[in-house]
């Protein structure tokens, strides 16, 4: 959250921001009124997503410099445009030129959230008492780096998403096979074996489901799955991510990607300055 606020951030992700917003078309009367400056609406979006107030709120804390019909107006228009989607393309494409993506190890893990307002992808999940929620399935590669997701309601299976999930990962770049896959034990089915076929994986690290005479069993072989762990908790460190208000997927998918995209700032950043000597 804090990271998300820091100036240095900030503006790396509104420059790259910046270059994929398609330029707006002139007013046939040319008396349209003057246009909310991008960076002002970027900067509403920004506080959204980490403090996840509503709309009206957001206007309030920018002094009303902006209304909040036109900040969702603007994303919307973002949306569109696949502005979001082509700013994770491009934070990942850095990471991995100057860090590098590392599959030798990927982990996929679901997190459940609240969605009190509903709307797509969206239902009751176990433990939430009948109130609505939603949910991503992340995966991670060896550093925590989120690569892909799908996004569903709280009610449904983890291993129901993990087809989806690997699709998209492979959408992302599909010369990136995968070393090891780490799962729980909510992957943990007899049947994962043939999900996991037509899938370039070389190895599969799983806690497996237990059967239910067979008691308390102990959690051997946990491998790195604590990794994905981590990343969950980053993400939830943005409100707009932990209870969710938006009404449509591809709101949060664009949240979703907007959050990857700071985690993967922050990362290059640290990067940059363990290994960098500035010049004096």
């Amino acid at each position: 959250m804090k990271n998300a606020l820091k100036a240095e951030h900030v503006n790396a992700i509104f420059a790259a921001v910046e270059s994929l917003i398609p330029p707006r078309p002139e007013h046939p009367l040319g008396c349209h009124r003057p246009r909310v400056p991008d960076d002002v609406c970027f900067r509403g979006i920004l506080l959204r997503l980490v403090t996840g107030e509503s709309w009206e709120t957001i206007e309030f804390m920018m002094n009303w410099v902006v209304s909040d019909t036109t900040l969702r107006a603007r994303r919307n228009e973002w949306i569109e445009a696949g502005v979001f989607d082509a700013l994770m393309a491009e934070a990942l494409a850095a990471y991995d030129k100057i860090i590098g993506i590392d599959t030798s190890d990927v982990m996929i893990d679901g997190s459940n959230k609240l969605a009190p307002c509903g709307g797509e992808k969206a239902a009751a999940g176990p433990g939430q008492k009948g109130r609505k929620g939603w949910k991503w399935c992340v995966a991670v590669d060896r550093d925590g780096i989120p690569l892909a997701w799908t996004i569903d309601g709280a009610n449904r299976n983890d291993y129901k998403m993990l087809t989806p999930t690997l699709d998209a990962y492979f959408g992302v770049d599909a010369s990136l096979p995968i070393g090891t896959l780490h799962l729980d034990r909510g992957f943990g089915y007899k049947t994962i074996g043939e999900k996991l076929a037509d899938y370039p994986v070389g190895d599969l690290n799983v806690l497996w489901r237990r059967d239910p005479n067979e008691g308390r069993v102990k959690l051997v072989g946990f491998g790195r799955r604590w990794v994905v762990e981590r990343t969950n908790s980053w993400l939830c460190s943005n409100g707009q991510l932990r209870r969710n208000t938006d009404r449509k997927a591809a709101h949060r998918h664009a949240a979703m990607c907007l959050a990857a995209a700071f985690i993967i700032v922050t990362k290059l950043v640290q990067h940059r300055t363990a290994n960098c000597v500035p010049i004096r």
